[in-house]
């Protein structure tokens, strides 16, 4: 059988005898379709523009997606879905030039040592494969691709491949090639000169932010190695490798950032924090904060991405069930007290509290925070921000705010005594305050500030609640579906309450969308525990951190883990993601 050529009137052939569309279609695209459409698209997208329905099956609509699923089956070729993440660009890139790729509609997307693969648009058109295997010397793969992903990324990655070899070719200052500790770092920022400014570090920036953003990363890491510089993002929690680049390079990109977050960029020796206001891709404004280190081969940075939606998000969005929600409305609606949200780093505390804020700041209410440092820049609130050079710290900003007639309060972090003892005099003298704990539970709080020194006494007289929370991620609702599970699994879930475990529970099996994780998106799981009179009455001097523990459960206190459970039945996470953050199971 002749091969059909991946022309349009060669695939409108195709399709019409498959009865896939019709004849009186296909003739009609023919003679309207401009000479520029046939020069720039691929034959499948100029079809897919059009969003017939497939004649055969009513249902489904001609995409460039389906067309090209339909063009994979015809030829027989592999269907190739990108995923950045796992491609190593610099390889790929140096295996053919930028003009030889786009003229061929080609794109190397993976070299190993046993074969070359190289993702194309046209699965007939094989001109260019005896050229490329004489330069490659083995075995090539052809997989296919979507032709529209395929230029965008064909121009992406070349774009970048070029900036970091005209970055490499330009004089970014040697680097030492044996620094082994910290006296010969310090010396690292009185070595050569860093172009930050050249053109190319610009666009490699540009495009490390912009790629961030488009993978909903919430942290971008540059890490400097001996030999080159590690770049990971971190998707829903969970680290990705994104690209290597050379050291010289490294040090410039990250003298770049530094002065976009406007920090010392000659100092290398001590870790700094800044902040950078960006654009995303759709236009929405980012906030990015920035931190410095110094490590044995230079200075990491790391940059933590806000998303601007928290602060419009509800308690829904947030994760908090309905009788939850309740409960923290009821807390938060006290005229006065102080309220704790607990957890480790990364737990979602702050967006708790923003939240929590942002519904609380209406034009009636005096909004005053006291951060370290300030994560959100939010209009409705008047925010200060903790600075240990000058001796502002909580305790002392604390200390300032009661003299600014505020009405809420909050505390970034109760870290000491001093800030303790300030929060509770806010509490004591009038105000709502709201701040943050670092334990594994919310009956642990009571714990910890007796451990920093507030007396029993005026724990249980100003303290409202406390709230500990975990983030879970959430299953990817396009490859979502129902599975079966361990009851093992389950009990070891639930144990040692028992809850009736559910008939079904969801799993993902990963997909484009997801990247093949299974996931997209956290959520909250939250331990609520409002302080009523009998839980006050435990609060004494002789604390005992299990009794207080089992009698806040019999209050109505659900651990963490069952309300992980509760996700977990409503088909939102799975029993592996709750038993991952969630505490040791309570002996009760």
């Amino acid at each position: 059988m002749t091969k059909p050529a991946c022309t349009l009137e060669g695939m409108l052939d195709l399709l019409v005898s498959q009865d896939i569309i019709e004849q009186d279609k296909a003739s009609m695209i023919t003679t309207l379709v401009s000479s520029q459409d046939r020069k720039s698209l691929h034959p499948l997208e100029i079809i897919a523009n059009r969003q017939w329905v497939n004649k055969s099956r009513p249902e489904q609509i001609l995409t460039l997606e389906v067309l090209t699923n339909w063009l994979g089956e015809q030829s027989g070729l592999e269907r190739y879905h990108f995923d950045p993440l796992k491609m190593d660009v610099t390889s790929c890139t140096s295996i053919v030039s930028y003009a030889y790729a786009s003229r061929f509609g080609i794109l190397p997307v993976e070299v190993t040592d046993s074969e070359v693969v190289i993702a194309v648009t046209d699965p007939y058109d094989q001109e260019w494969m005896d050229e490329l295997d004489r330069i490659v010397n083995k075995p090539i793969r052809m997989v296919l691709a979507n032709p529209q992903e395929l230029k965008s990324y064909l121009v992406e990655f070349y774009s970048v491949s070029k900036a970091m070899v005209g970055a490499g070719n330009k004089n970014l200052g040697e680097l030492p090639g044996n620094i082994q500790n910290l006296e010969q770092l310090i010396e690292l920022g009185k070595t050569g000169k860093v172009d930050a400014e050249d053109q190319h570090i610009v666009s490699i920036v540009d495009w490390l932010m912009q790629y961030a953003f488009n993978q909903r990363a919430s942290d971008i890491h540059i890490e400097p190695r001996r030999e080159q510089g590690n770049v990971r993002f971190r998707i829903d929690g969970v680290m990705h490798q994104v690209y290597e680049i050379p050291a010289n390079i490294t040090a410039a990109v990250i003298s770049r950032i530094k002065i976009m977050g406007r920090l010392d960029v000659a100092e290398k020796r001590k870790p700094q924090d800044g902040r950078i206001k960006t654009l995303s891709p759709d236009g929405a404004e980012i906030e990015l904060r920035l931190s410095s280190m110094p490590t044995a081969f230079g200075e990491k940075l790391v940059l933590r991405i806000f998303d601007p939606e928290v602060l419009v998000k509800n308690f829904a969005a947030l994760g908090l069930e309905k009788k939850e929600s309740e409960i923290w409305n009821e807390m938060i609606s006290r005229p006065y007290g102080i309220i704790l949200v607990t957890g480790p780093t990364g737990s979602g505390k702050t967006t708790t509290l923003y939240t929590s804020l942002k519904h609380l700041a209406t034009p009636e209410v005096n909004v005053c925070t006291i951060e370290d440092p300030i994560e959100l820049v939010e209009p409705s609130f008047n925010q200060m921000q903790v600075q240990h050079n000058i001796d502002l710290d909580f305790a002392t900003g604390v200390k300032t705010l009661l003299r600014q007639d505020p009405d809420i309060i909050m505390v970034g972090e109760i870290r000491d005594r001093e800030t303790a003892e300030m929060a509770v005099q806010a509490a004591l003298t009038g105000h709502l305050v709201l701040s943050t704990l670092h334990t594994n539970d919310a009956p642990s709080a009571i714990a910890r500030l007796a451990e920093v020194g507030v007396p029993p006494y005026l724990i249980s007289a100003t303290l409202i609640g406390v709230v500990a929370q975990r983030l879970v991620r959430t299953l990817c609702p396009h490859c979502k579906h129902e599975s079966e599970f361990d009851m093992l699994d389950w009990k070891a879930l639930i144990s040692p309450w028992t809850t009736s475990p559910p008939e079904k529970i969801a799993a993902a099996e990963g997909c484009l969308e997801c990247r093949q994780t299974g996931f997209i998106g956290r959520v909250g799981i939250y331990e609520m525990m409002p302080l009523g009179d009998s839980l006050k009455r435990a609060i004494a001097e002789d604390f005992d951190l299990v009794k207080f523990r089992k009698l806040a459960i019999q209050q109505g206190m659900k651990p963490l883990n069952l309300a992980g459970a509760q996700k977990v039945a409503r088909g939102m996470t799975t029993i592996e993601e709750v038993l991952k953050v969630a505490p040791p199971r309570y002996d009760v």
